[in-house]
């Protein structure tokens, strides 16, 4: 028995589902945003499938801007229902008649006459949705009844435009999966950072046009400052062996970038956007063997690129948009056969006034500025072991504050944290807790013995440890001392008390008891000795 390899996962039906129902709640426009290699096509390809059926005759439309995507789209239904008819509209293509699924480039539906001649459409699919926001999708959209409440479901790796205008297109994220949680279930490869910095490359000189850096200017600081060099460098020190794509702002860096890659004893060819079409397909055949090792291209490999064997990609394209970004570094993380993680090398220059993108931008998650070497999961893990400790923290603080705070006993607290008490001039009583958990250990600070531990070391919760620790405070000391609410406390300072506190450098605050300086003289005592103590975790 064979399995369908186009059944859609869990994730993917689950989009499915949110799709469908923010539909019957109100919102007919709605986007799913799922990483580069979620397989987006697989998802509004069984999409269609679903719907079909409760849409009375009616078609379903899918709308791209790429060649490869809409070949691409065509072919994912195809596998997913062999039995629907897909035609094709774009160009000198017209195979809207007779059809169920309707796979049309946006360039060719902004012709009125083309639109004009689709009928009867039900759903709306818009591939790579961030571009939807553009005046010529607007109108198409409008045109198949996006705005009268036509079914509308955008697909895209990032929702951000840097021009804006999406919130006028798309009324909710139906559905939305971290690139963590895909490498975390094995669906996507981990990604594994390094820099290549360039002094020479001075990126506060490239200005700043619709809230990115000026491609024209980021490819002549690119070319002066010698940064094509120090990639090829970098790729023959880091990446010798694996295929990979380099990211660069114009054509003229692109192949000036497979030039450097060539002189390096590297195999590179570059792609562009105006580049001849069966040259291009050529070019990308030859990257797909492997008789090319890596490509260079001035961002066309963008969106609809799927190469899995891709195993390093280069950020030689700076950029201040994770969106971006994200669609870049998203070309090398698709698993494939005996590939274990995508290495990324993110070009650096001195930028102060410009705030980059970077390898943690690829999650929504808050990471800190990732370790050079580290992985993207593994910065991950810290960054949520660090959190975890933080609130275990927390935790323990508002339980020792509650427990300490309603004790009889006369408990005080090193800065540092430690509890004690003060059972004689010479000899302390106090608990320190085990890192990283909410255990505690007693202790005996004595000036003649140091620090010592009981018969039984056992680790125990706080309220079990605060106990023990006051009933031996209680049959060593007296009862005035180890009392929180002795009389003496509320009494004036003592003429001695203040004298030691001015040897001491201790300030005492207005209107301090006997007791309040008795305390501070004593944390300062203790302080000094135990410091902070952090006992061992076995």
């Amino acid at each position: 028995m064979t399995t369908n390899p186009f059944a859609p996962r869990p994730y993917q039906r689950e989009a499915i589902a949110a799709l469908r129902q923010g539909w019957a709640a109100g919102p007919n426009r709605l986007a799913v945003v799922l990483p580069t290699g979620a397989g987006k096509t697989v998802v509004f390809s069984n999409l269609i499938s679903e719907c079909l059926p409760q849409m009375n005759g009616q078609r379903a439309l899918v709308i791209a801007h790429r060649e490869e995507l809409i070949e691409q789209a065509a072919a994912k239904v195809r596998a997913v229902r062999p039995d629907l008819r897909v035609g094709i509209v774009k160009a000198e293509r017209d195979e809207h008649h007779d059809v169920d699924v309707i796979v049309a480039s946006v360039q060719t539906l902004a012709v009125e006459k083309r639109r004009q001649a689709i009928r009867d459409i039900g759903l709306v699919i818009v591939d790579e949705c961030h571009h939807a926001a553009a005046r010529t999708y607007m109108d198409v959209l409008d045109h198949f009844g996006a705005w009268r409440g036509i079914p509308v479901a955008g697909f895209t790796a990032t929702l951000t435009r840097t021009d804006g205008g999406l919130a006028e297109v798309w009324q909710d994220v139906a559905y939305t999966l971290d690139i963590l949680d895909m490498i975390s279930d094995g669906h996507l490869c981990d990604v594994r950072g390094k820099r290549i910095t360039v002094d020479t490359l001075d990126l506060d000189k490239v200005r700043t046009r619709g809230g990115d850096l000026v491609d024209g200017q980021l490819g002549r600081a690119l070319e002066d400052s010698g940064a094509l060099d120090a990639i090829a460098k970098a790729y023959v020190d880091h990446a010798p062996d694996r295929p990979g794509v380099v990211f660069t702002p114009t054509v003229a860096t692109a192949q000036a970038a497979a030039d450097a890659l060539v002189a390096a004893g590297i195999t590179a060819a570059p792609v562009w956007g105006d580049m001849g079409r069966d040259e291009r397909r050529e070019t990308l055949a030859r990257y797909g063997a492997g008789d090319v090792q890596v490509l260079t291209n001035c961002m066309v490999l963008t969106e609809g690129f799927d190469a899995p064997h891709t195993s390093c990609i280069v950020v030689a394209r700076p950029t201040k948009s994770p969106g971006l970004y994200v669609q870049m570094v998203g070309r090398g993380l698709r698993p494939a056969p005996g590939k274990t993680d995508a290495l990324l090398l993110d070009v650096m220059g001195s930028a102060t006034r410009h705030k980059l993108a970077s390898m943690v931008d690829l999650t929504a998650r808050e990471l800190a500025l990732a370790e050079e070497g580290k992985s993207l999961r593994e910065v991950a893990e810290e960054a949520a072991a660090v959190a975890e400790r933080r609130q275990l923290a927390a935790r323990v603080e508002a339980e020792e504050i509650n427990l300490f705070g309603s004790s009889g006993v006369r408990w005080l607290r090193t800065p540092a944290g430690v509890w004690f008490i003060r059972v004689a001039n010479d000899q302390v009583l106090f608990l320190a807790r085990v890192p990283d958990t909410r255990l505690y250990r007693m202790r005996r600070w004595t000036t003649a013995g140091g620090i010592e531990a009981p018969r039984d070391d056992t680790a125990r919760p706080l309220a079990e440890a605060l106990a023990w620790l006051e009933q031996q405070a209680k049959r060593t000391a007296s009862g005035a001392l180890v009392t929180r609410e002795a009389r003496w406390r509320m009494s004036q300072p003592s003429p001695k008390q203040l004298g030691l506190c001015r040897r001491l450098g201790l300030k005492v605050a207005r209107g301090s008891t006997a007791g309040d300086v008795a305390d501070l003289i004593d944390t300062d005592r203790v302080s000094s000795v135990l410091g902070s103590l952090i006992l061992p975790a076995a």
